[in-house]
This record gives structure tokens, sequence and C-alpha cells, in this order.
């Protein structure tokens, strides 16, 4: 990396969006003792990975949840972003409001938007509530869904089969049928035999799967409530009578804080379109990482925290007038976890199987590790 880092008081860098890439780009640039604020509309960190699990098995939800101001202290600012004054490097909060100080505009040297994405609860949580209103949130889902007796779970997506197998590994008896509007489960880019992995694990666990349905109802369901007959019905004139519903489907790129300052820069889902040392397209001080960055490479956590690692290398480099390092896309990684026993998923472009994925991840959903990564102490 050079000489020795010497940051003046005119460096600050910003950080918007506190998922697994911002934290990881806040922990590097503690680091090296750059000064920085990390803002996020929550009051605290949520492993997402364990959100599916949160909402079926008791107690679980207090481990996915970890908070900022803990780690991060004075560096971390809740709120949400209206706005970026690219000319002036500020960053607008909205309401004027940030935490509990009275800043309009956070000023910055460097910006790394790492927003992330956002899409329906329980697979996402993204509302301005405190740690123990989120963790009351899917203890209060894990009650509903062990009323009811039959369950439809809509979207096929990771989010959908990942629910469902979960579900099924907790409550083998409870009928749980599966709607997806394509016969390709999972995830369109991992390997064919990754995602016939995923369609027998949730036949072998009974569930049932209607797949090239859509549904034409969704808007008028209660979603994530157990109340009897409910009626679901799909493009194809199938008639579904269940207990709950619950959505997995909607996943969008959280693109509301730089939607107006950078909409020459975006791609038609709002990704920013980045070069290949992660700066936004034309923009030195402004930096993409995780899903709101157009990446040709698969989007998950791994991926976004290899990004923050880069992002804050290339920042020190450009404070110490040094060529910046290219970013290079890895080839997809990813674990598909199927309930506490099962799973599949690949490596450098090979299948691994059930022992692998629950070894490594299925058990606790790697929960620990960002605990640890996190600096604090995991509840029991």
């Amino acid at each position: 990396m050079g000489g020795k880092l010497s940051v003046s008081s005119n460096n600050h860098v910003v950080i918007v969006g506190g998922g697994f890439g911002g934290i990881a780009a806040a922990k590097q640039l503690s680091n090296h003792r750059i000064p920085y604020t990390l803002i996020d509309i929550k009051y605290a960190f949520h492993h997402n990975m364990g959100a599916l699990r949160a909402s079926v098995q008791e107690g679980f939800a207090k481990k996915t949840f970890i908070s900022y101001d803990l780690t991060f202290k004075e560096n971390f600012k809740q709120g949400k972003v209206r706005d970026i004054d690219l000319e002036d490097q500020g960053v607008i909060m909205e309401n004027g409001e940030c935490f509990n100080c009275v800043l309009k505009v956070i000023h910055y040297s460097h910006l790394i938007l790492a927003t992330g994405s956002t899409g329906p609860f329980p697979g996402k949580l993204i509302e301005p509530v405190s740690r123990e209103t989120a963790i009351e949130m899917y203890e209060d889902l894990v009650k509903e869904i062990q009323e009811a007796e039959t369950i439809v779970v809509v979207g096929g997506g990771l989010a959908g089969v990942e629910l469902v197998a979960e579900i099924k590994t907790d409550y083998p008896t409870k009928k749980v049928t599966l709607i997806h509007s394509t016969y390709i489960l999972g995830d369109s880019e991992v390997l064919p035999s990754v995602r016939r992995g995923v369609k027998e694990i949730l036949v072998n666990k009974g569930a049932h799967l209607l797949l090239g349905h859509k549904v034409n109802n969704l808007t008028e369901l209660v979603l994530n409530k157990a109340q009897k007959d409910l009626r679901v019905l799909t493009n194809k004139g199938q008639e579904i009578i269940t207990d709950m519903v619950i959505c997995c489907t909607g996943l969008k790129i959280n693109s509301s804080a730089y939607a107006n300052a950078l909409q020459s820069t975006l791609t038609e889902h709002d990704e920013i379109i980045v070069d290949e040392h992660l700066n936004v397209r034309g923009m030195k001080a402004v930096f993409a990482i995780g899903d709101c960055a157009h990446v040709n490479e698969h989007k998950s956590a791994y991926t976004a925290e290899f990004q923050a690692m880069t992002c804050v290398k290339n920042i020190i480099h450009s404070l110490k007038h040094e060529p910046m390092e290219l970013y290079k896309p890895g080839a997809p990684y990813m674990m598909v976890t199927m309930g506490r026993n099962d799973g599949v998923g690949q490596m450098c472009g090979c299948n691994v199987g059930k022992f692998i994925v629950t070894y490594v991840k299925s058990k606790d959903l790697l929960v620990k590790t960002s605990w640890k990564k996190m600096g604090q102490r995991m509840p029991n």
C-alpha cells in the first residue's frame, strides 16, 4: 500500500447503507483511522441471511439484529438520506435530522453508496424501528406460522425456497405450497444442478410446488397473518384455500437515496453504473458497492464485502495519489440453506452438496460471524 497514510481534517468518508458491504467498509476505514460516518435508516444491522429462520424458529430473531451504535459509536448516524449534493459533496438527510443531532447535510470527501436492496417482510426489513421492535416483528410472525395449518409462499427465488424449507423442517406436517411464476427455482445464475437440488429437497420435504403460475389477487390478500379460508387465485385458474400467505417477491434495488442525483448513471433497474475501480461513472470521489452497484457478478453478502475492501483500498490510494486497484468480479459463490440440516450450493463453478453447505452455513447461518465482525457478544 506504500508509505504511511496521512489523513487531513478535510478527509471524511460517508457510507450510505449499513448492510454487509457498508459495515465491512466502515470497519476497514476504522482500521486505517480514516474519519467516516455510517448512515442507515435502521438502528441495528440486520443479518438477513437469518431472516427466514427468524420467521420460523422462536428466539432466533435476537441473533440477527446487532446494534450499530455499540460498534461504531459516534461514527454511526441513524436516518434516511433524501438526496445527494454532488456539487458541494453533501449527503442530505430527510427532515434535516440525523439521529439525535441537528445536522441537515453531512459533508464528504469520499462517498460510498451501499444502499442494498429492498423487498417484502420477512425476507427484508428496512424500517426505522428499534432493535427490540424488529425482533418482536419476527417473533410475532413465528406465532402466526405456528397457528396456520396450511401456508402459501409466493415467489420461488432464494427467499421463497429457503422459507419453505425452514417451515417444512420445523413443521413437517404443515401443508406448504410454493407458487412461482417460472419453472426455475432459486437463482437463475447458478448451476442447473444446484437448481435441481433445490427442487429435490423441497419435494423430499413434502412441499407442494405450483410452478409457472402467477398469483392474480396478491394485493387483495392479508399477508403474514393466520386467517382461515384465504383464497389464492392464479392466472391459470387455480384456486388454493389456505390459512396464511407469505410474499417473497418484489426484490428491487434500494435507490431512493441517489435516484435524483445519479439518474444519468443508472441502469433500467436503478443499479449504479461503476467503472473497474468501483467509482460511479465519471465521479472519482463517489463509489458504489453491493446490490446497488452494476457489477457483472452474483450479488451476495460475500461479494459486497470484497467490493468494500477494494473500495476502501482505492480511497486510500486516492489519498496517497497512487494508481487505483482494479476490482475483479469472481465466479458465483452461493450456498442455499434448506433448513438447519440441508442445503446445496456452488463454489468455483462446482456443485457442493449437503455436507459442506450444512457445515459451513446451514447450522447457524453465519450469525456468529457477524457478531464477531461487529465486536459484540451474541446472545444465547
